[in-house]
């Protein structure tokens, strides 16, 4: 299975330390975020991967280079202006299904958890389009994203308990088929993927931080030991 590492954000809520380096190389626990996610992921079994970037992007090429420091191989797929979650995934996906049209995951380069990504290698879609990681609503986003009923995933019908989404997935390449490219989210996919049952999930309850702000990546980097 191949995975895809969606580094192309700006993080403009991270200005000014991301005015002259771009998020995904900016430092928690004495290495990149994106690096984390890079060891994480050859540790579990991932070794071909895209990566895409926009803001600053060839620093990200120049600092990971192929790969074959992390025992990884990377292709590269530049944004220019970063097209957002659904619109980079569309940009990349001659290179996510150039060998085979299969499912992929999906890891966002700006976050940090816990959770074994060998776990992604085994789920078995069976017709559904997509399989979401879900986490606990952290503080900054309380009201949650989607409810989680058996292992399926859904959008909430009233006043049900939601989960957030932790930007880990495994996707088909199928939620992307005939979508036009452009800059767009993959929310309004899911949803569409959601109203027909085709959307799994599970929960995970060990740690995890989207890293939008100073404050988190300080959060972070104390965790990690403040060595960056």
């Amino acid at each position: 299975m191949k995975a895809m590492v969606l580094a192309a954000g700006k993080g403009e809520r991270m200005q000014p330390l991301t005015l002259t380096i771009p998020k995904p190389l900016v430092s928690a626990g004495g290495k990149s975020l994106i690096a984390h996610q890079l060891e994480k992921l050859a540790r579990a079994g991932f070794t071909d991967l895209v990566i895409n970037h926009a803001w600053l992007g060839e620093q990200v090429e120049t600092a990971l280079g192929n790969g074959e420091d992390f025992g990884v191989r990377i292709r590269w797929s530049p944004e220019g202006e970063p097209l957002e979650t659904a619109g980079g995934i569309i940009h990349a996906m001659p290179l996510l299904t150039q060998e085979v049209y299969a499912p992929f995951a999906s890891v966002n380069a700006d976050i940090w958890t816990d959770f074994d990504f060998s776990r992604l290698k085994h789920v078995a879609l069976d017709g559904l389009l997509a399989w979401l990681i879900l986490v606990d609503n952290p503080d900054h986003h309380p009201a949650g994203d989607f409810v989680l009923d058996g292992n399926r995933v859904r959008e909430a019908t009233g006043n049900e308990s939601r989960y957030t989404f932790s930007g880990i997935a495994v996707y088909h390449p199928n939620l992307f088929h005939d979508v036009a490219p452009g800059k767009q989210s993959v929310v309004p996919l899911l949803k569409a993927a959601m109203a027909q049952g085709r959307v799994g999930g599970e929960y995970h309850a060990g740690q995890w931080f989207d890293i939008g702000t100073p404050e988190r990546l300080q959060q972070l980097d104390a965790l990690l030991g403040g060595q960056s």
